[in-house]
């Protein structure tokens, strides 16, 4: 299944962007999760937007490599959520996001085990959307969303809560 519209639109009326998300955890437990340069004290997972023609599986793992340097080599897909999982943008980012074309975002997260080293992460990569990094506790990370992403998060986390620490 690729990302393409599904019809459904949110409150502002404009649909929602197909994205891919990938809870990357290793053998503790724990989740991976970036701080988001453009943001501060704003943590999240690797995400982002599904290409035309791309599935979400390939999608994640593009954007994992975009945001963490990591290769497809690093990881294991462990499992793929079912259902898409949507949030609305708050009114105040309506318009200034995506080029005022979405209103909000549908993610399909894709559950990956990381095999590799911590030495590959490097979240300097060309269009750099971390400052830093680290693996917390799921809990823990929920607590450090932007308010407007924490229902995805809190439904993702229940999704896959048997792999976490």
């Amino acid at each position: 299944m690729s990302g393409a519209d599904d019809g459904r639109r949110g409150p502002s009326g404009l649909p929602y962007r197909p994205c891919a998300g990938v809870v990357l955890v290793n053998d503790a437990g724990l989740v991976f999760a970036g701080q988001r340069i453009d943001t501060p004290g704003a943590w999240q997972m690797p995400q982002g937007g599904i290409d035309e023609g791309e599935t979400p599986r390939d999608a994640a793992l593009r954007e994992l490599g975009e945001e963490t340097g990591l290769p497809p080599s690093a990881v294991e897909i462990l499992s793929e959520a079912e259902d898409w999982v949507y949030y609305d943008l708050p009114d105040e980012l309506v318009g200034k996001m995506w080029k005022g074309r979405f209103g909000g975002q549908r993610q399909k997260w894709v559950l990956m085990r990381f095999t590799g080293d911590d030495a590959q992460v490097d979240i300097a990569t060309e269009h750099t959307e971390f400052d830093d990094w680290g693996w917390l506790r799921a809990d823990e990370l929920i607590g450090k969303i932007v308010p407007f992403k924490r229902g995805v998060y809190e439904q993702v986390i229940a999704r896959f809560r048997d792999h976490l620490a």
